[in-house]
């Protein structure tokens, strides 16, 4: 296994260890292993560039795992209601859409390929840089009032992105793959 590999698998254990943190009120320690996790995203990434280690496991596999901490800390914060339920639903419902949309797409035979799209890594962007406040609202107390744009421009990034992903994958069946 590559080294870009072996990191997005990292980043997948890493989730466990995130959510138990979380669940046990251990804020600090669970930003830290969500600070650890997006390093290692950065650095899988930039590994598979620089050292030409770019692979078809990769590309299912680092989406996948952004997909499921991303979920995981969205469902968990949430729940504690640190964050709005709404915003848990519209998150979670994209991410369940792409994985729908990509169902369907293999199963007409079209072989979708795992590419992000722009507008896709702005609203990952976005998603953890929210996250990754909350986490830290004890630590960086005063950037909490720019808590309420980042929900807005969450809201409205993965919203777009989501209708985005249907208009793609309907364009996809109706050329036939």
């Amino acid at each position: 296994m590559n080294l870009p590999n072996s990191l997005t698998i990292f980043r997948i254990l890493l989730i466990p260890v995130f959510l138990i943190l979380l669940l046990y009120g251990r804020r600090q320690e669970a930003f830290g292993v969500f600070l650890a996790a997006g390093i290692t995203d950065a650095l899988d990434g930039l590994s598979a560039r620089l050292l030409g280690q770019r692979s078809k496991l990769g590309a299912y596999l680092d989406p996948v795992a952004d997909k499921l901490l991303l979920a995981t800390a969205f469902v968990v914060l949430g729940a504690k209601r640190e964050l709005p339920l709404w915003l848990t639903v519209v998150v979670i419902a994209r991410d369940l859409l792409i994985l729908l949309g990509f169902a369907i797409l293999v199963m007409a035979s079209c072989r979708p390929v795992a590419q992000p799209t722009p507008l896709s890594k702005a609203t990952t962007v976005s998603q953890v840089v929210l996250v990754a406040l909350v986490l830290a609202r004890e630590i960086l107390p005063s950037l909490m009032p720019l808590a309420p744009y980042l929900i807005g421009l969450v809201a409205a990034l993965t919203s777009v992105s989501g209708l985005q992903y249907i208009y793609l994958g309907t364009k996809i069946l109706e050329e036939g793959g």
